[in-house]
């Protein structure tokens, strides 16, 4: 028995590509324009659209005398492309790159926590019962007074060495365990940004604005050039599926999946003022991705990963670039996840800091005064001035 491929099956970026290159001029600036975020507008087609703008002059009732485009209107509908093309495709990124270093980071959690319950259980012979009850409690412990108590302890010689680095790495793991669970929340909503980028089309006042057609002259026009778009398309299908599709498909829906899975093409970003250095920034984005950041301090860092640099970054598209978050991939992607290396990380966080030994602070408290010497002295009495008489003056 043969399986015959549906259309959606059958459907490419080429053969989405083909369909919009051969309609006529304006339903395939109109199509490019709805998927700019997959597609380019040429300058030849931009040629056509400030042609094909209304003057202004007729609008207020003057007629024109002149037609001939600018160098000025030129620029005008270029910058508008420009603009909303930078817009949606720095969303796309934006979103993918949540995504991907949400997943990363979700996997380096719970691999810090595996190996923290492996030595708990190897090193420490905590039982399963107990391991389980940490966990069971990970999302409602307080790590801070619990860390503070703790020191206390040490402090007050209440607790040996093995004890502290025991309950230190308990902390730790349960830390972990909660801290893979808030990236797994931020990972979910996440990719429901992101699929809600990659299938939004341009919208119609944004098109609106480039081309600068009245709404009802872009409606109609978007309506003819869609239904012209699906049908061609459908068609084509239809041919290369040689078989008939009993139910319904939505072929605009799958058009936006199918450019989707296309490689993301990074834009380019420069520093621009996160953590105020970028050496501070590649050290906090370390310190994040090995867990050494205070929670309420990774929220907020996080944020500013996400939406920009500044306020001004938050508010203004052109200010606004992906710095942080391209680095962060990086250093995700370079460092090393051994379990060695996340063995020594560990053991390293959890293990008790040296207590200062006071009798060898007192002795260095008491030594004795070094006497100067013969040159030190006169050095020192030409420096303070001598009187009339002879000796050192008392002035100073």
């Amino acid at each position: 028995m043969t399986t015959i491929a549906s259309p959606a099956s059958l459907l490419t970026v080429e053969k989405i590509r083909s369909v919009i290159d051969a309609m006529p001029m304006q339903g395939r600036i109109m199509l490019r324009l709805i998927l700019l975020q997959y597609f380019d507008v040429t300058d030849e087609e931009i040629l056509y659209i400030v042609a094909d703008r209304p003057d202004p002059r007729c609008v207020a009732g003057t007629k024109p005398t002149n037609t001939t485009m600018t160098k000025e209107s030129i620029k005008v509908v270029t910058d508008r492309r420009d603009q909303y093309r930078r817009q949606v495709r720095l969303k796309r990124e934006r979103t993918w790159l949540q995504c991907a270093s949400l997943r990363r980071l979700t996997q380096l959690r719970e691999a810090f926590a595996d190996r923290a319950r492996t030595l708990l259980t190897k090193r420490f012979s905590i039982s399963a019962d107990t391991l389980d009850a940490l966990r069971a409690s990970a999302m409602t412990v307080l790590p801070k007074p619990a860390i503070r108590l703790l020191e206390q302890r040490w402090e007050a010689d209440e607790i040996t060495a093995e004890d502290y680095q025991q309950q230190r790495l308990s902390i730790e793991f349960q830390t972990q365990l909660r801290m893979a669970e808030k990236y797994r929340t931020r990972l979910n909503l996440a990719e429901r940004e992101h699929q809600s980028a990659i299938s939004a089309p341009l919208q119609d006042h944004e098109i609106a604005h480039v081309w600068g057609i009245p709404a009802g002259s872009l409606a109609a026009r978007k309506v003819k050039y869609l239904t012209q778009y699906l049908h061609t398309l459908h068609a084509t299908l239809q041919t290369g599926a040689a078989a008939t599709v009993t139910a319904p498909l939505d072929l605009w829906k799958e058009t936006f999946s199918v450019l989707a899975e296309q490689p993301i093409e990074r834009s380019l970003s420069t520093y621009d003022g996160l953590e105020k250095t970028e050496s501070a920034l590649i050290d906090k984005l370390t310190a994040m991705i090995w867990g050494n950041l205070a929670e309420e301090i990774e929220i907020k860092f996080w944020t500013s990963l996400v939406f920009g640099a500044s306020s001004n970054a938050m508010h203004s598209e052109i200010t606004r670039n992906l710095f942080g978050l391209q680095r962060l991939t990086t250093i995700l992607n370079d460092m090393d996840r051994s379990p060695e290396a996340v063995d020594e990380e560990l053991l390293k966080r959890t293990a008790p800091i040296p207590k200062l030994e006071v009798r060898a602070v007192e002795d260095s408290a008491e030594l004795p005064a070094k006497e100067l010497s013969e040159m030190q002295a006169q050095i020192l009495n030409s420096m303070r001035g001598e009187d009339a008489s002879g000796r050192a003056s008392d002035k100073w």
